[in-house]
């Protein structure tokens, strides 16, 4: 999610208008911001007629900032992870909404606050807590044991130098500092300077990824969101990485009713359930124009659907 880009200048979220678009929000409707950030999302939503918005963000800062950059009777903010969607909805006696936008991932406004802890552009403490509470990255760091630190860099940052990083990183215990940790990486994954990329970048990536719990919060925020749209209802999902897009292309794959095909040696399983989801359109990604004033937006990729009516799956086994 890149929600913000400095604490004072405003911030047009990416694909802010092919979100608005797959929304498709119409006057009156009620529409869920997953993850409100800076509130540019919410913003748009306002502007193009939404009778009201809930937005939610697990970062309490987001949620404090927001009271103020989007004073409008019609938004309601909820500090709480977009996991937890349909519950918030049913406090507020809300049984489904129109539509619901998810921006997966970090935000500019973490980022670019060297005291939270999540960027090597400025050192500060280790921290990379979006909701400021539970582990910390630096007591994460110096109290696992290297396999698992390994495990994490692999998985979360497809870090092919995993093993060495972990070394690395238990030899120089205690780690306290993103410029430590983002130089104990370097030695390690052996970088130059003029390198096209720097390998702290993964290392960061993962190690956010894994104490955030952030691919278990999007499969069970897009299960959320199933539940929580009326049929007709649209949902849009941006996402940063190849994890996350995997993630969402999966769970549009399998509620569309598409499956991947089979083989002699692995035919094809058809699932009883209806499909919950229609009208997958075609992933979207920003425009050179978008680009040129926002590099970080490189990555993202937009992916849409329509709600039918057919009941919320339940997870196999329940």
């Amino acid at each position: 999610m890149t929600s913000i880009g400095t604490n004072t200048a405003p911030h047009v979220p990416v694909l802010v208008n092919e979100v608005i678009a797959a929304l498709a929000i119409r006057e009156g409707d009620t529409a869920v911001d997953g993850t409100f950030g800076a509130g540019g999302y919410t913003r748009a939503m306002l502007g193009a007629g939404a009778g009201r918005v809930i937005g939610l963000d697990r970062d309490p800062d987001a949620i404090e900032a927001g009271r103020s950059l989007v004073p409008d009777s019609r938004l309601t903010l909820v500090n709480e992870r977009f996991s937890q969607m349909d519950r918030v909805l049913a406090d507020r006696g809300i049984s489904a909404v129109d539509a619901i936008a998810l921006d997966i991932g970090v935000s500019s406004m973490q980022l670019n606050r060297a005291e939270r802890g999540f960027s090597f552009q400025a050192d500060g403490p280790l921290d990379m807590r979006m909701s400021k509470s539970g582990l910390t990255a630096a007591e994460f760091l110096n109290e696992a044991a290297e396999a698992e630190i390994a495990r994490v860099l692999k998985d979360y940052g497809e870090e092919p130098r995993a093993r060495a990083i972990a070394r690395a990183i238990i030899a120089a215990r205690p780690v306290e500092r993103t410029a430590e940790l983002a130089a104990i990486v370097r030695r390690a994954a052996g970088f130059r300077p003029g390198q096209k990329s720097d390998p702290a970048t993964r290392t960061f990536q993962a190690i956010r990824i894994h104490l955030n719990a952030e691919l278990e919060e999007l499969e069970e925020g897009l299960e959320a969101a199933e539940r929580a749209l009326k049929p007709g209802g649209r949902l849009a999902v941006v996402t940063f990485h190849s994890l996350e897009d995997r993630i969402v292309k999966r769970f549009f794959r399998e509620r569309s009713g598409g499956t991947p095909a089979g083989s002699r040696h692995r035919p094809v399983q058809t699932d009883p359930r209806l499909p919950t989801l229609e009208r997958v359109a075609k992933p979207v990604s920003p425009t050179e124009r978008e680009l040129a004033g926002n590099p970080r937006a490189r990555s993202a990729r937009l992916r849409s659907a329509v709600r039918t009516s057919a009941a919320a799956w339940r997870r196999k086994g329940q």
